[in-house]
């Protein structure tokens, strides 16, 4: 019967809509970074639709997804490797030409040391670039590994699509059939009614008004499915523009939340190091301040015991005083002589007075001192802190350079000989690169040691790469290379 077929399609559409939606809504939220490649795969798609209509769709999908996908990458591979191998022939006349430029700006230097300091400015230059060259290809592998995350999804949800849109087309050929099947029935069944109508016209008059209603609801069948038919179309229509904005709208979410995660994690980071800090201070100040209490404590142990030796004298003398105020009565010879004793115990009294007095001020000027000797010892501290930080980084530097100085004392031996060889003139070998300038700027690193042990800013153990550069732990690279004499 025709209504049970139209609705089991209906049906079938239903569910296809329905399970593609609920996949596209459970992806969504669990997608990571923004997608730019949809637009390759809807042509690629656009392709595929046109293929159906020749009855050649279910051949041309797996080989899309699947076989034809292999050579594409093959292809990818084998361009990188004859990328990397033309990267790789020119790469020694590039270096030819720069060993010529030097040698001619060695040339044109007089001395060893002038020719030393070229070559010391070429390889930081080189150093520096180095560095930016390694940073940017950790950039770019990170932007791969995204990428290639980002291909993979793409690959998975147009598997979905396609797979989704097979269906619908599925779905829409058993529509054309079965339309293709109604419209012959109701030719066939219009020829017999017509052959019905010649042979017995007369008998069966009413049988043919029963037929023309029969073919008038045929009709109304025909226009309704040819309605669902359009519908379908709009609704299909609908659906891969609704899929094309949900795509844009996906690709700005996942960009500000990629903006988002960086601003995040570099505000942790800064927030890490600056509780570090903040500990490292802290304990730091606790030290100080519990052995500035401590001397503190023994200080006011000490003044106690001194009040207390006083308040022993002054109570002698005032018991003194009684008994010479009792004999003072008895005559006054004793008194005069009391008098005398009296004056000079008040003259002690004022003394021992002044100096509690003086011990006081010292004590509240020792606090006063103890209190800025904390703060300085903050300060110091904290360019202590700096200073050893500077330190360490000298020290990376002057171990890196030591390294880097013997493969350069080996170059220059090499571009001595090959100099010696172009214009024939000898040069003289020398056991360890260039000792000479080495030794003349040693005795200058001792010196800025001893210098800064006089600042009173205290500096680590020279390294003994420190000695063998001719650098003093805290003196840059390059202001060593211009005091060379």
């Amino acid at each position: 019967p025709v209504p049970d077929v139209s609705e089991e399609l209906s049906r079938q559409l239903e569910d296809i809509l329905s399970t593609y939606c609920r996949d596209s809504n459970q992806d969504g939220p669990g997608e990571d970074n923004g997608q730019n490649e949809p637009v390759e795969l809807d042509e690629s798609e656009k392709g595929r639709s046109e293929s159906p209509r020749n009855g050649d769709q279910e051949q041309s999908c797996p080989e899309i997804n699947g076989e034809k996908e292999g050579p594409r990458g093959t292809g990818e591979e084998s361009g990188e490797r004859d990328h990397k191998r033309v990267q790789e022939k020119k790469k020694p006349r590039g270096l030819g030409k720069e060993i010529t430029l030097l040698m001619q700006t060695l040339n044109t230097l007089s001395t060893s040391e002038e020719k030393l300091a070229a070559l010391c400015k070429k390889y930081a230059e080189l150093l520096e670039e180095h560095r930016n060259s390694q940073k940017q290809m950790k950039i770019l592998q990170k932007k791969q590994t995204q990428l290639v995350q980002e291909k993979d999804h793409l690959r998975s949800e147009h598997n979905k699509a396609v797979l989704a849109r097979t269906k619908l087309e599925s779905l829409c050929r058993e529509l054309q059939r079965h339309n293709r099947t109604l419209k012959e029935e109701g030719v066939q069944r219009a020829r017999e009614e017509e052959e019905k109508r010649k042979e017995v016209t007369s008998h069966f008059q009413v049988m043919l008004n029963d037929i023309q209603l029969q073919m008038e609801q045929h009709n109304e069948r025909n226009s309704k499915l040819r309605q669902e038919n359009m519908e379908l179309a709009e609704r299909l229509k609908k659906l891969i523009e609704q899929y094309e904005l949900r795509e844009e709208h996906i690709d700005k979410v996942f960009k500000h939340k990629d903006l988002q995660q960086q601003l995040v994690d570099a505000k942790l980071q800064q927030a890490q190091e600056m509780l570090k800090e903040a500990e490292e201070r802290h304990q730091r100040e606790k030290d100080f301040l519990l052995k500035e209490a401590v001397e503190s404590q023994r200080m006011c142990e000490l003044m106690k015991q001194q009040e207390a030796h006083l308040k022993q004298q002054l109570a002698l003398y005032t018991e003194k005083f009684e008994e010479f105020q009792n004999t003072l009565s008895k005559s006054s010879e004793v008194f005069t002589t009391f008098k005398q004793e009296m004056e000079k115990m008040t003259k002690k009294i004022k003394k021992l007075e002044k100096e509690t007095t003086m011990y006081r001020s010292r004590w509240e000027s020792s606090n006063k001192a103890l209190l800025e000797m904390a703060e300085e010892k903050t300060l110091r501290d904290k360019e202590l802190e700096g200073l050893q930080a500077k330190i360490q980084r000298l020290e990376k530097l002057c171990r890196a350079l030591q390294t880097e100085r013997n493969d350069l004392n080996k170059k220059v031996q090499d571009l001595c000989a090959f100099a010696s060889l172009t214009t024939g003139t000898e040069v003289e070998d020398q056991p360890h690169g260039i000792p000479e300038e080495l030794a003349l700027q040693g005795p200058r690193a001792e010196e800025g040691f001893g210098l800064a042990q006089t600042t009173g800013h205290p500096e680590p153990p020279e390294q003994p790469g420190a000695l063998s550069t001719g650098l003093a732990p805290g003196q840059p690279a390059e202001e060593a290379a211009d005091s060379a004499p």
